[in-house]
């Protein structure tokens, strides 16, 4: 049995303020997500897992045709009303349903994107089923995916098991960040990011976006840095997750539907 909080709104998780590496990540990431889904006037996109709708939002602002697709009530409200406040509540609309049971026509979209919510679905490969099914053989799915065996999340493992099995000391934190939250169901990795991904797209691009993002000390130092030093480095890095994504923060696949061959 499928058990959720249909009134949920992420309101515990949005964070007040962030630092350097976060706005520098989460940034890169929407910039990528949405490029990728190539979203303009005369295409239709789909925002799978739309949450409070910006990144649907975003789309429609471009002059897209953007649907979220969402199982919370209250986000759809937040989302909605964020609209308004944009004036693009013509151009964006929001549905209520799973991400592995869309209900759209096959081959109705020009692109899908989902972005950082792969890990919170208990059945994500039937979602990337379905949303290959919704888009058109020549559209694109575009998937943004937290990667935990990142740098950062190794660098990190190796710390606390330096501290707490050869020193003896008490954990530094409750929840450790290359652990999944309670509320994700699958730890994505690279290797498990391009497998589900390919039964049911043809890849086009698999890249890595960021790299340090929560490691030990990395945030405390980027404030430390002048702005101008602390946007060179974390530049730095991203240009590094290019290069090797299986150490990036957030891996970006882009793929057409496999029924197109």
């Amino acid at each position: 049995m499928r058990v959720v909080d249909l009134d949920r709104d992420m309101s515990d998780v949005i964070p007040t303020s962030m630092s350097r590496d976060s706005e520098y990540l989460f940034e890169r990431m929407t910039q990528a997500t949405l490029d990728a889904a190539l979203p303009g006037p005369g295409r239709r996109v789909l925002d799978v897992a739309s949450g409070v709708g910006q990144d649907t939002i975003a789309m429609a602002v471009r002059g897209a045709d953007a649907i979220g697709a969402e199982p919370s009530r209250r986000m759809i409200g937040m989302a909605k009303l964020f609209a308004e406040e944009k004036k693009v509540e013509q151009s964006s609309r929001w549905v209520q349903c799973w991400a592995d049971r869309l209900p759209f026509a096959t081959g109705s979209f020009d692109a899908c994107i989902c972005k950082g919510a792969m890990d919170h679905f208990d059945t994500p490969e039937a979602a990337i089923a379905e949303m290959a099914r919704v888009t058109s053989t020549e559209g694109r799915v575009v998937l943004a995916i937290a990667n935990f065996e990142s740098l950062s999340c190794r660098v990190g493992r190796a710390v606390d098991d330096f501290r707490e099995d050869i020193l003896g000391w008490d954990p530094i934190r409750e929840r450790r960040g290359y652990d999944a939250p309670s509320d994700h169901f699958t730890r994505y990795e690279v290797d498990l990011i391009r497998e589900q991904a390919s039964r049911h797209l043809i890849l086009r691009d698999f890249k890595g976006l960021s790299m340090g993002w929560g490691m030990p000390g990395w945030a405390d130092f980027l404030g430390w840095l002048p702005a101008s030093a602390a946007n060179a480095c974390v530049r730095g890095f991203d240009a590094c997750a290019r290069a090797a994504p299986v150490l990036a923060d957030v891996i970006v696949v882009v793929g057409q539907p496999r029924r197109s061959i």
